[in-house]
């Protein structure tokens, strides 16, 4: 049995602010003929009818809600300082009690009239509270309600009964501007990823409090989420929501000007990403200037980051693994060198491009800028290399003043999530098993996308998940580098073409990796002798059992290698 949030059925709230229009009068809900055609934002003040509404607080135990929920919100608010805050999702109250309990000046709106009367009953009966309440459309927001707010909550899953694209944008927007200047915005929503992906489940964990309710999807699509809540008594109601991805949601916050999002697998940091029921997105709109990237890194980028910076990290790879490219290599026989197969990669994959004097690199996850030096000497282009780690970094600097070619090198510290460089910036972009450090490689490929020039080309390698791998079969790769997911060809092949690019080429060469893991591993074992001191047998001993999960992994054929080329 799927249960559901109080808040995340609750009514979402926002958006027909007219209740003469709202046709909530009555316990019978209309969805035509035809319920799964009904696909409109304002279609919401028809499904929640009086009927409905008198039953929301059957899903809902306030008590145990509190319970669950524990202090996870209100210590995201008092962290940040907040004293004035916006609930804009308001239902029948929840969240607009718990916070005026916890010293908030708060502010209560909703798209309902049924919903808000609900809740001033329910402040009043929860507290004697008196809650200020405001009949809303997120739309027209700034119109209706007055103000500025350290903080804005849109909770309960409401974002969700936005069903154009138009209007997502245009609500995001109104939050935005009714936050000051270093304000939070905090917004919910179902885990429909796994949804989509996976089919239903629910683990009943949170957002739910409620006794001997059900609320499961009837139908699910790329465009509609139909969910049937039944009660105790028979009575079934309905609403049709739209199934937002969490990335897509993530990207509409940074296109809108929010600077940091941090996203919550049910109030946890780090989560698988099927198993969680809910994600919370914490938004900043503080702006941060170049100098100051660094400290919103996201959590992903930041583990690969601290790991990169470590002492044995970056002397086990500028001893084993050659210090000059650190990257997958590609070997003419089983024992050839680490260096001399790293070293003809770079030279493959230059073969597949045009470069002269003239053109401007970005080497995005540049490590030590083996391939930089390179392609600065052969071609005497100009290469920018960004990099995440500051120790790979300063390494990268002495080498190329120590070559002589500091002059067409730049060595940016940053991450490739949001690249510090303008738009149509490159001719090529260029990258070497990097992007599978990130947690979001849709925005890096975003960025990528946005910085090259209109004729431009991205070029890159990555160890990815083959298409067809198992569920479940790279978890002891992924757990070693703290991440849920791989990339795939099949998931860059389909975001670059999504992203404009109009040609992309996979040239699979998957044999190389385990075969280059295997060289690795064999080189750590015949050499410990010189990492003695120098890399503690802890770090060795971790990446022995890590060098053999990926040499299995290739082997058994659920890993992917090669380079992929996409041309505008």
């Amino acid at each position: 049995m799927a249960r559901e949030n109080s808040a995340a059925v609750r009514g979402t709230d926002s958006v027909n602010a007219d209740p003469e229009s709202s046709g909530t009068s009555d316990v019978h809900q209309d969805f035509g003929e035809n319920p799964l055609e009904v696909r409109t934002t304002d279609h919401y003040t028809e499904e929640y009818v009086t009927g409905f509404v008198d039953k929301w607080d059957d899903l809902i135990d306030w008590k145990k809600r509190a319970e669950s929920e524990g202090n996870f919100f209100v210590d995201q608010l008092k962290e940040r300082g907040v004293r004035k805050v916006l609930d804009v999702a308001t239902g029948t109250g929840f969240h607009s009690v718990r916070l005026i309990e916890e010293g908030f000046e708060t502010v209560s709106a909703d798209g309902s009239p049924e919903m808000l009367a609900k809740a001033f009953e329910n402040g009043v009966k929860h507290g004697g509270h008196i809650l200020r309440v405001v009949n809303a459309d997120w739309r027209w927001l700034n119109r209706d309600v007055h103000g500025e707010y350290d903080a804005i909550v849109c909770l309960g899953n409401s974002f969700t009964h936005l069903f154009s694209e138009r209007d997502r944008r245009k609500a995001l927007a109104e939050f935005y501007a009714m936050l000051k200047h270093d304000g939070v915005l905090i917004l919910d929503q179902r885990n429909y990823d796994a949804i989509l992906d996976e089919g239903f489940s629910s683990k009943h964990t949170y957002y739910y409090a409620g006794d001997d309710v059900s609320a499961v999807p009837e139908h699910v699509d790329d465009g509609l989420a139909r969910f049937k809540y039944t009660f105790p008594d028979g009575s079934e109601y309905y609403l049709n929501m739209y199934p937002l991805r969490k990335n897509y949601v993530r990207r509409l916050m940074r296109e809108v000007g929010f600077q940091r999002i941090e996203t919550y697998g049910d109030f946890q940091e780090t989560y698988k990403e099927n198993e969680p029921d809910f994600f919370i997105h914490v938004a900043e709109k503080r702006y941060r200037p170049d100098e100051e990237l660094t400290e919103i890194y996201s959590t992903p980028v930041n583990v690969a980051r601290d790991y990169y910076n470590s002492e044995d990290a970056d002397n086990f790879y500028a001893i084993i693994w050659g210090g000059e490219d650190i990257h997958v290599g590609t070997y003419l026989t089983p024992d050839e060198e680490i260096a001399s197969a790293s070293r003809r990669t770079v030279e493959n994959m230059a073969a597949e491009l045009k470069i002269d004097a003239d053109t401007k690199i970005l080497d995005v996850g540049a490590g030590y800028g083996g391939s930089a030096r390179y392609l600065a000497k052969t071609y005497g282009c100009r290469v920018t290399c960004l990099n995440l780690s500051e120790v790979e970094n300063e390494r990268n600097r002495k080498m190329n003043s120590e070559q002589g070619i500091d002059d067409l090198i730049d060595v940016v510290d940053g991450s490739f999530e949001d690249l510090p460089f303008e738009d149509n910036s490159y001719d090529i972009v260029w990258s070497q098993d990097a992007f599978l450090h990130s947690g979001d490689r849709v925005r890096v490929l975003e960025e990528v996308v946005r910085v090259l020039r209109p004729s431009g080309t991205l070029i890159f390698t990555d160890p990815m998940a083959a298409d067809h791998c198992p569920a479940g079969a790279l978890e002891p790769i992924l757990a070693r580098l703290q991440l849920d997911t791989m990339g795939s060809p099949g998931f860059y092949r389909r975001e670059l073409y999504r992203l404009g690019m109009g040609n992309v080429e996979f040239r699979d060469q998957s044999e190389q990796l385990p075969r280059h893991y295997g060289r690795v591993r064999d080189e750590l074992e015949q050499r410990a002798s010189e990492l003695t001191g120098r890399v503690s047998v802890e770090y060795q001993e971790r990446m022995k059992a890590g060098l053999k999960n990926w040499v299995e992994g290739g082997h058994a054929g659920n890993l992917a290698w090669g380079i992929i080329i996409a041309r505008q």
